[in-house]
């Protein structure tokens, strides 16, 4: 550990002894989440014979079927869709809004406007060829407080209204997480006004980090990525819808082709790796947001703004820190990418990216590529230039690469 400066070291060692008691409540969580895959598992008698590979059509894959029905147990929903064929999280959204919305229907972001990339999907702020709007659907947003209250959500509501999107991580905001309970009480107030609106749940990032997800308590639909928590770091690649029965069938629909649904689509490399992958989820997550909440203890002490604070509940993996200027959030991304075990002899710069209007620099020596339970950060050049730390495989290569970056600001800064 002398590669870095001894202050560093110190102040890892204060940190790690007074969260403590934090761990052994995130430990706790880990450990209901297992035992609620377990039963699944078992219910559904999930055997070796479930991860053969499959070709063409995949009809009467029962490794497929049977993965879904094991999400579907977990998530409390009546159906799920879980698909290698989803290239991302935002794939799988545009699924389910393009499967459940129709011309002259109305869909509404309760929670601020949606991560860049699902922006462009909507056609939101500018028309693109194939987005939601050029299709007829209409878009509206309300600021994230009023999500913050219940009692004023029924008035946003119109009779046009189809579909309410609820986004449950920060994204690049820095506003709040949501929590089940919290999502529990929108879905309540939504459907006290509107039963037939539809409430879906972009999830991504907030798998497992509580006992239940947002199917329990209401939602008609969650959305996320298999590169993220739920993949366990060993997914390599798909997203997964969950909800209601007959809005997984539209989406299944708008997957393959209507009359066709969820009944086609083989793996190749068969199953194993997502069965697996959802197994180590929960102690996958809890090794991420020890790692977030161990960020935001120590980069505090260095006095930086850190999103959520430390004595916040967390809700998903994702670690805000205001660096405030373009040259530290680089020297970050720099310090992280050198203790990563993948590409660490690379060196990020901002770059423009696909659906972001500023340019971003990113950090990510990841085995799967894009994966984001894995420990990455990243962050578009702009005001106030925070870095979103999301992932973790182990706590302990996250400590490594945290002093790593914080050791390269440093050094940065003397130069």
């Amino acid at each position: 550990m002398n590669r870095f400066p001894a202050s560093l070291i110190l102040l890892k060692n204060r940190i790690l002894e007074e969260l403590q008691p934090r761990f052994v409540q995130i430990e706790a969580t880990s450990l209901q989440n297992t035992a609620r895959i377990l039963d699944a598992y078992r219910k559904h008698q999930v055997s070796d014979y479930d991860f053969r590979q499959t070709t063409g059509y995949g009809y009467g894959d029962q490794g497929r079927d049977k993965l879904a029905a094991v999400w579907a147990d977990i998530f409390a929903a009546e159906s799920a869709l879980v698909r290698p064929q989803f290239a991302s999280g935002t794939h799988a959204l545009a699924t389910a809004l393009f499967g459940v919305l129709r011309p002259g229907d109305e869909l509404l972001a309760l929670t601020g406007t949606p991560y860049d990339t699902l922006c462009t999907v909507i056609g939101h702020p500018d028309s693109v060829p194939g987005c939601l709007k050029e299709f007829g659907v209409t878009y509206r947003e309300t600021p994230f407080s009023q999500a913050l209250n219940p009692e004023s959500i029924g008035a946003a509501l119109r009779r046009q209204t189809r579909l309410v999107l609820i986004q449950r991580s920060c994204g690049y905001s820095l506003r709040p997480t949501l929590s089940v309970a919290h999502i529990e009480a929108i879905c309540l107030a939504i459907k006290a006004v509107r039963p037939d609106c539809v409430v879906m749940v972009d999830n991504c990032y907030g798998e497992f980090t509580e006992t239940s997800e947002p199917t329990a308590v209401g939602a008609d639909l969650a959305v996320g990525s298999l590169i993220k928590n739920p993949g366990g770091g060993i997914a390599p690649t798909g997203a997964y819808i969950a909800g209601r029965a007959d809005l997984i069938e539209l989406a299944a629909s708008r997957l393959t082709a209507p009359g066709i649904g969820a009944e086609v689509g083989s793996c190749q490399d068969g199953y194993r790796l997502y069965y697996q992958g959802l197994f180590l989820a929960p102690h996958t997550t809890a090794q991420a947001i020890k790692s977030a909440l161990f960020a935001a203890a120590f980069f505090a002490a260095l006095r930086y703004h850190v999103h959520p604070s430390v004595d916040t509940d967390r809700f998903d993996i994702i670690q805000a820190i205001e660096l405030g200027s373009a040259d530290k959030l680089t020297a970050f991304c720099r310090g992280l990418q050198k203790y990563s075990p993948v590409d660490s002899h690379l060196k990020p710069i901002p770059a423009p990216m696909p659906g972001y209007p500023d340019p971003v620099v990113m950090a990510g020596g990841t085995f799967v590529q894009g994966s984001s339970i894995e420990l990455s950060a990243d962050g578009p050049l702009r005001e106030p230039y925070a870095v979103y730390l999301q992932g973790g495989l182990t706590f302990e290569h996250s400590l490594l690469a945290l002093l790593g970056a914080a050791t390269e600001m440093e050094q940065s800064s003397r130069d």
